[in-house]
């Protein structure tokens, strides 16, 4: 399907309304007890993620029986609708009492801003109770955009997995790549059966960096490749980073990745992947949730029996890079408090146990079993008691597959930064601009960036 970027926004956005008109009456009844204190919830709901529909009754269902008191109105949007109304609610300094965030990144304007509260006098009042329950890495406020603790982080995140479709290849005489020349090898083998070799949803400008160029960057820069930058001692335009991009560029000349990946949308690549379009398939570890049994329809988009033709590990090895076998992570998402929430009061109070509740581990076993996080922050969880399908199995197991975790560009460095990277990624994929104008781009919105935060 050929759509326009801006027209996809609208069209996506129109369902999340309704469902969040829905939402707000369904949790206005479910509050209406005299004298209920409201709070106002901004939720990232994904509605192509299996389970999805499930989320309104195992989580905030659940939370409004268990609290009468609390009368949760509740609006849900999914990806660039949904950031673009954070953005809008913080320049009106109308933000939400209760918000779901990124630690950096895509949440900079929070963080940078001081928009959300610092929970740590809220997590200290807790005590052991809830520090010995997650992981220290979760509780760390440095890994966090602002310095502080602005969220309650629920995952540990790879923002890349290599997603291995072993029915396909076999088809094609194949097995899965370990090199890189392996996988450039196989594109004539796949494209001569039908099939499309790496498939991904790089209409959305942040896919490319988010779930692939991250990796690429940190194989070509090394480990701690961003301090450097971030400290003066190196520069977007060196050879690493420039040879990073020219990499990228040569994907798609060498025909792994497609150029009409550069009108996937990320709704479109699950059926494309569900229904063997392609031999691999390049996302986040998070969209194994995608694939799964919905409990609500009984239907996978890829059955359990199929599952197990998956294999999920990160990209083959590339040839002169500093660095194979990694991936890039990050903290996860969690939940946050609007700043401007007086300490010590109610609604503090109200907030602070709806965090826990949705930060909680009865919160993230749900999410774990149906897909939705693949590495919890809270210690106490036996995931060998649960029942998980192959897919899920095996993204509980990623963190086998590499050695080295290198930095997710969008979760270290600003906004005005990493969307002209975004951008150049983009042009890379079209041809209209060059590995090292990319790379001149990015160097200079960096130095425009520091020159207004000096």
């Amino acid at each position: 399907m050929k759509i326009t970027y801006k027209t996809w926004c609208l069209l996506a956005v129109i369902p999340f309304i309704a469902l969040a008109s829905c939402s707000k009456k369904e949790s206005g009844a479910q509050g209406a007890a005299g004298g209920a204190l409201e709070l106002r919830v901004l939720n990232y709901l994904d509605l192509t993620s299996a389970n999805s529909s499930d989320e309104i009754f195992r989580v905030w269902d659940a939370f409004s029986q268990a609290n009468p008191d609390i009368k949760v109105i509740r609006e849900d949007l999914f990806n660039e609708p949904f950031h673009n109304k954070v953005e809008a609610y913080a320049a009106a300094g109308q933000l939400p009492d209760v918000i779901y965030a990124w630690p950096s990144g895509r949440s900079t304007t929070l963080h940078t801003q001081k928009l959300l509260k610092d929970l740590s006098p809220l997590i200290q009042a807790e005590g052991s109770a809830l520090t010995s329950a997650f992981l220290p890495a979760a509780l760390d406020p440095a890994a966090q955009g602002g310095g502080y603790m602005a969220i309650l982080p629920r995952a540990i995140t790879s923002s890349h997995a290599f997603y291995v479709n072993t029915e396909v290849l076999s088809d094609a005489g194949l097995t899965p790549a370990a090199t890189y020349d392996e996988l450039k090898a196989q594109v004539p083998v796949l494209k001569a059966k039908g099939y499309d070799t790496v498939l991904m949803a790089n209409q959305e400008s942040w896919v490319m960096q988010s779930c692939l160029f991250s990796l690429i960057a940190g194989r070509f820069g090394g480990e701690g490749w961003e301090r450097q930058i971030l400290a003066g001692n190196a520069k977007f335009t060196d050879p690493d980073f420039v040879n990073a991009l020219a990499f990228i560029k040569a994907m798609y000349d060498d025909g792994v990745l497609s150029r009409a990946t550069l009108s996937t949308d990320y709704g479109s690549v699950i059926g494309q992947f569900g229904t063997n379009k392609g031999a691999y398939l390049i996302d986040g570890d998070w969209r194994v949730g995608a694939f799964i049994t919905d409990k609500s329809t009984g239907q996978a988009v890829i059955s359990p029996d199929r599952q197990e033709k998956i294999q999920i590990t990160v990209f083959p090895d590339i040839s002169g890079a500093k660095l194979n076998k990694s991936t890039s992570g990050i903290l996860g998402t969690g939940w946050g408090m609007n700043a401007t929430i007086e300490s010590g009061s109610d609604k503090e109070k109200a907030a602070w146990r709806l965090i826990k509740w949705l930060s909680g581990e009865e919160i993230q076993t749900w999410l774990l079993e149906t897909g939705g996080i693949a590495t919890p922050t809270v210690t106490n969880i036996d995931i060998g008691s649960l029942t998980l399908e192959p897919m899920q199995k095996a993204i509980s197991s990623l963190g086998s597959q590499y050695t080295a975790t290198t930095a997710v560009i969008d979760g270290v460095f600003h906004s005005d930064v990493f969307n002209p990277l975004n951008d150049g990624l983009q042009e890379l994929g079209l041809g209209t601009k060059t590995p090292e104008q990319v790379a001149r781009d990015v160097q200079q919105a960096f130095d425009n960036w520091e020159k207004a935060n000096q």
